[in-house]
C-alpha cells in the first residue's frame, strides 16, 4: 500500500470485502467483523501503524478526535437515497364518501382522498396516510368564506388535500399505497376546542383507516380509485401530517394504541391496523403529549413562518423516559425552509386558491429566510428535501431498512435527493440508553437551567435573547418543572463542566457517548474535550467534539441541539467500568462561548425492534357550573385513567387566582378514584365573566395523556349592568378638556370594557377636527386637523374605548379641547355607550350630549 491512506464509512462492516475509496480504488482489510460506527474515522496506515491513531506532526495522536461537523451539503452521502423513484407505475384517484359526525363539531366532516397507488406491485402493499394542517378552509367569494365550513354557496373547498401529490407519486413509485385526506370540515370549526382539534383529526384518520380495513377484506366494496391499484396491508401503516396535522395523526396514533374514552370519540370501532410510524411536518403539539412508542421523524423547518417556535421539537425530546424508548424519534431541522411550501396548494403560483410564503410579511431584511437569501430554498427545493425525508422514513419504520437510519439518527450523512437543502438531525431513543439527563444530575463550573421559565436566573434563554429554541417551546403553564438543559458559559479555556447523575449509568455495550449539544446560531468552532469517570474515579478523555452554530436571526428558532459522538475505546483502553460511570465532563478549548448540554446517551448502530409497552392513560374532562347566589361549593375536575399498568404524571392543578395552576407529581393506576383536583366556588350577585380554573397533565414515566386539558368553568348567572354616560359638566369653555363619566348600574367582578360611539349632533354645530389638541387627534384616530371635519364623520363608526375596572361604578374618558382665536356658536359632542356581555350581544345606553362654548 506505500503511503496510501484507506478512510472507511460509518456502518461498514468490514469483513474483508471491498471497500470503495473517494477516488475509486477499492481495498480489502479483514477486521474480524468490526463495525465502524458513525464517528469512528478509521484509517489504514503503511508501516503497520495503529489504525486508531492520527497523525500530528509525526506523533500518533490520542485520545481519538471527532469529526468536524460539515455543512449538510459536503456530508457524506447515504449509499441509499430514499428520494429515488421506484419501478413500478402509479395510479392516480380520489373517493368521496358519506360525511361523519365528529364530537364537538356541529356540522358534518367530509370524507373526501387523493389516492395515489402502484398498479403493478405485487402483493399488499403497506399504506401511508397524509392528513393536512389548519389552512382556509373555503375560496372564490368573499373573505367570510375563508374560514367556514360548509363552504357558502359560490366559493369551493380549498383542496389541501392533493397538496402531497409529488410525495405520494415517490412512495407510489416505491411499492406504497398513499392516501391523502381532507380536514376542512374541521379546520372550520375547531376553534373553540381545547385540543385544537386533535381528538377531531384522530377520529377522521381512524374513520378512514377503518374504511381502507374494509376495503383490504372486501375488496369489491372498495371506491373505483382503490380498486384501481395494489391492496393496502393495513399492518403495516405510516401516517404523515403536516401542521395540525402532525398532532392530529399523533393522536390517532396514541388512540389506536390507548383507546381514548368513548364520549369524546367519534370512532367505535375495533384497531384493525397498525402504526409503524409517524412522519410530522412542521407540526403543532399543543398537549406537549407525543405517543412514545410509535417511532417518529419531524422536520423542523428553519424559517417556519406559521409554528415560529417549532414546537414540534417536543415530539422527539418528550418521549425521553416516558416509556422503554425502543421507539426512535429523529429531528430533521431544515435549514431555510418555509411552513406552507411542502403543500403545493399552500404555495403560490401552484395553489388553486390564493396562498402565500408564510415567512414573507413585506420584509426583506431577515439575513436567514427572506426570499433571494443564501440559505433560504424555493419551493421546489423545499418539497423534493421534504418528500425525500419522508421517503426515508418509510423506509426505515415500514420497510425495516438500516441503511436509511444514518439519515435520520444524526449520523452525519446527506440524501442526494434533497438537492442543496441543509438539512441536520439528531434523535432519542431507538439502540440508545440513557445516561445524562440534566433534570436529575449535580452540576459543577455550569448551572442547571429551566428550558421554560419565564425568570431569568432560572431560564435557560432570558427574555431578550436573539432568536429561540424549539428545545425551549412554552406551555400552557408558566411552571413547567422536568424540562432542563445544563448551560456552559465560559470566558477562558479549561474551565470543565462536570454532570453527575443522581446514581452511575451504565454505558457498558454502548459504541459512542452520543452527546446533544447547543451552541449560539452563526457561531463556528465550539470546541470542547470530553471525558467520563466512572465510580471508582478512574478517569479518560474520549476525545474532543467540534460544533458551529445554525443560521439564525431574531425571527427564526435557531438555537437548536446537534449530535455529536465520540467512540468509547479510550474508556475501554482505561479499563473504565462502563457499568458505572460517575460523570461527565466538558471542557471548553475555545477562547470563550456558550453551550447548553441537552442530554447525553450511549449509542450503537442499527434498529431496535419496536416493544410498545403497557401504558396507563390519562384523560382530563371538562366541567361546568353556575356559579351561584350566595355559598361555596367545590366540584371536582374530570379524571379518568385508563389502560395498563402504573405510571407518574405532572398534574398541574388549578391554583388560588384565575388560570394559575400548581404543578404536583401524581402516580396513577388504571381505574384510579383518587385524584383529586378539587375547585372551590364562592357565588355572589355581581356580574363576571365565565371564570374558567384549568388543570394540565403531562407524562412524566409509564404513562401517555390524551386530553391534557380539564378544568371547571363557572357560568356567569347574574345579570349585565346598564351602562349610561354623561358629560361633566354639561358645558365646558373651549381650552379645558371635555370630561365624560361611563357609569354602571351596579358594580361587577370583571372589567367591563365600554364603547362611546360618536354620534352626529342633532341640531346646531359639532365640534370639529380643529377644535381638539392635533396630537391627540392623530394618536387617537390617525387623521390630521385639516380640513376641517366633524368628529363623528371620522371613519365609518368612530369609537372610543373605556374600562370600568372591577368593583367600580365609573370610568372617565377626556377630550382634549384646545383655545382658538375664531369666534365660534356653541358647539357640541354626541356620544352613545356600548357594553357586551359574555355572549358577544352588544348592549346600548342612552346617548348623551355636552356643549363646548366659545371662550370669547
Amino acid at each position: 500500500m506505500g503511503d496510501a491512506r484507506v478512510e472507511f464509512r460509518a456502518g461498514e462492516k468490514l469483513l474483508g470485502r471491498p471497500v470503495p475509496e473517494k477516488d475509486g480504488r477499492t481495498f480489502r482489510l479483514p477486521l474480524n467483523g468490526t463495525r465502524v460506527g458513525p464517528d469512528t474515522d478509521v484509517r489504514a496506515l503503511a508501516g503497520g501503524r495503529r489504525l486508531d491513531a492520527e497523525e500530528d506532526g509525526g506523533r500518533a495522536r490520542s485520545p481519538h478526535r471527532a469529526p468536524v461537523p460539515r455543512p449538510a451539503a459536503e456530508l457524506p452521502a447515504n449509499p441509499v437515497d430514499p428520494g429515488t423513484p421506484g419501478r413500478y407505475r402509479t395510479v392516480r384517484g380520489e373517493y368521496d364518501l358519506k360525511s361523519i359526525r365528529v364530537p364537538g363539531l356541529a356540522a358534518p366532516v367530509e370524507m373526501r382522498a387523493t389516492v395515489v397507488g402502484p398498479a403493478n406491485a405485487p402483493g399488499t402493499r403497506p399504506l401511508a396516510l397524509f392528513l393536512h394542517g389548519r389552512h382556509t378552509t373555503c375560496y372564490g367569494g368573499d373573505d367570510g368564506a375563508a374560514g367556514a365550513w360548509p363552504c357558502p354557496a359560490g366559493t369551493k373547498p380549498v383542496p389541501s388535500e392533493k397538496g402531497y401529490l409529488d410525495a405520494q407519486k415517490l412512495l407510489a413509485s416505491q411499492g406504497y399505497v398513499t392516501v391523502s385526506i381532507a380536514a376542512n370540515g374541521i379546520n372550520g370549526q375547531d376553534g373553540d376546542l381545547d385540543d385544537g382539534g386533535a381528538q377531531a383529526r384522530s377520529t377522521l384518520v381512524r374513520t378512514h383507516l377503518a374504511r381502507w380495513a374494509d376495503w383490504s377484506a372486501h375488496r369489491s366494496t372498495a371506491p373505483a380509485a382503490v380498486r384501481a391499484i395494489a391492496p393496502a396491508d393495513l399492518s403495516r401503516v405510516m401516517l404523515i401530517g403536516h401542521s395540525r396535522g402532525g398532532e392530529g395523526v399523533n393522536r390517532a396514533a396514541l388512540d389506536s394504541l390507548n383507546p381514548p374514552p368513548g364520549a369524546a370519540d367519534g370512532y367505535r370501532g375495533p384497531v384493525r391496523w397498525k402504526i409503524r410510524g409517524n412522519v410530522l411536518i412542521g407540526p403543532t403539539i399543543f398537549g406537549q403529549n407525543p405517543e412514545p412508542d410509535v417511532p417518529s421523524v419531524t422536520l423542523l423547518p428553519g424559517c417556519d413562518g406559521d409554528v415560529s417556535d417549532l414546537q414540534g421539537q417536543v415530539f422527539t425530546d418528550g418521549p425521553r423516559g416516558v416509556s422503554n424508548g425502543t421507539a426512535l424519534h429523529s429531528s430533521v431541522y431544515l435549514v431555510g425552509a418555509n411552513h406552507n411550501f411542502f403543500n403545493t396548494e399552500w404555495t403560490p403560483g401552484l395553489a388553486k386558491a390564493p396562498a402565500e410564503d408564510d415567512f414573507w410579511s413585506g420584509d426583506t431584511s431577515d439575513p436567514v429566510c427572506s426570499p433571494g437569501t443564501r440559505t433560504r430554498l424555493s419551493a421546489e427545493q423545499q418539497r423534493k428535501a421534504g418528500d425525500t425525508y419522508i421517503a426515508a422514513a418509510a423506509r426505515l419504520f415500514v420497510a425495516g431498512d438500516d441503511k436509511v437510519r444514518p439519515l435520520l439518527d444524526g449520523t452525519g450523512r446527506r440524501a442526494p435527493s434533497a438537492g442543496p437543502a441543509r438539512v441536520l438531525t439528531h434523535a432519542t431513543g431507538g439502540r440508545r440508553t440513557p445516561a445524562f439527563l440534566p433534570d436529575a444530575a449535580t452540576v459543577t463550573g455550569g448551572r442547571v437551567c429551566d428550558q421554560g421559565s419565564p425568570d431569568r436566573k432560572r431560564a435557560c434563554l432570558p427574555e431578550g435573547t436573539t432568536g429561540s429554541s424549539p428545545h425551549f417551546a412554552s406551555w400552557e403553564t408558566s411552571q413547567d418543572p422536568g424540562r432542563t438543559a445544563v448551560e456552559l458559559h465560559w470566558s477562558k479555556a479549561g474551565a470543565p463542566v462536570r454532570v453527575r447523575p443522581a446514581r452511575p449509568v451504565s454505558l457498558a455495550g454502548a459504541q459512542s457517548l452520543a452527546l446533544r449539544l447547543m451552541v449560539p446560531p452563526n457561531t463556528t468552532g465550539t470546541r470542547l474535550d470530553v471525558a467520563l469517570t466512572d465510580a471508582s474515579g478512574r478517569r479518560a478523555v474520549l476525545g474532543d467534539v467540534r460544533v458551529d452554530g445554525l443560521p439564525g436571526s431574531e425571527r427564526t428558532a435557531s438555537y437548536w441541539g446537534r449530535e455529536l459522538r465520540v467512540p468509547l475505546a479510550a474508556a475501554t483502553r482505561a479499563k473504565l467500568d462502563l457499568k458505572r460511570i460517575a460523570s461527565l465532563e466538558l471542557t471548553p478549548r475555545t477562547r470563550a462561548g456558550q453551550a447548553w448540554l441537552m442530554d447525553g446517551w450511549g449509542w450503537n448502530p442499527g434498529t431496535a425492534a419496536v416493544r410498545p409497552a403497557s401504558l396507563a392513560r390519562v384523560d382530563l374532562g371538562q366541567l361546568s357550573v353556575q356559579e351561584g347566589d350566595s355559598g361555596k361549593r367545590t366540584y371536582r375536575i374530570p379524571v379518568r385513567v385508563s389502560g395498563h399498568g402504573t405510571g407518574v404524571i405532572r398534574l398541574f392543578s388549578p391554583g388560588p387566582g384565575q388560570f394559575e395552576v400548581t404543578p404536583r407529581t401524581v402516580r396513577v393506576r388504571p381505574g384510579d378514584t383518587s385524584l383529586d383536583i378539587p375547585v372551590t366556588v364562592t357565588g355572589n350577585t355581581r356580574y363576571s365573566d365565565d371564570i374558567p380554573h384549568p388543570a394540565f397533565a403531562k407524562a412524566v414515566r409509564g404513562t401517555v395523556i390524551g386530553s391534557y386539558r380539564g378544568g371547571v368553568t363557572v357560568r356567569n348567572d347574574d345579570p349585565l349592568p346598564k351602562v349610561s354616560v354623561a358629560p361633566v359638566p354639561a358645558r365646558v369653555t373651549e381650552g379645558r378638556p371635555m370630561t365624560w363619566r361611563v357609569s354602571l348600574s351596579a358594580p361587577a367582578d370583571t372589567s367591563i370594557g365600554a364603547e362611546l360611539r360618536l354620534l352626529p349632533v342633532k341640531g346646531g354645530a359639532e365640534l370639529s377636527t380643529l377644535d381638539v389638541d392635533p396630537t391627540w387627534l392623530a394618536n387617537t384616530f390617525g387623521e390630521k386637523p385639516a380640513p376641517a371635519r366633524p368628529l363623528s364623520g371620522l371613519g365609518s363608526e368612530p369609537t372610543f374605548y373605556v374600562d370600568v375596572n372591577p368593583g367600580s361604578l365609573t370610568a372617565t374618558l377626556e377630550i382634549p379641547v384646545i383655545k382658538d382665536k375664531v369666534r365660534e356658536p356653541e358647539e357640541a359632542l354626541r356620544l352613545e355607550p356600548a357594553i357586551y356581555d359574555n355572549t358577544g350581544k352588544r348592549h346600548t345606553g342612552p346617548a348623551a350630549t355636552g356643549t363646548v362654548v366659545d371662550a370669547g
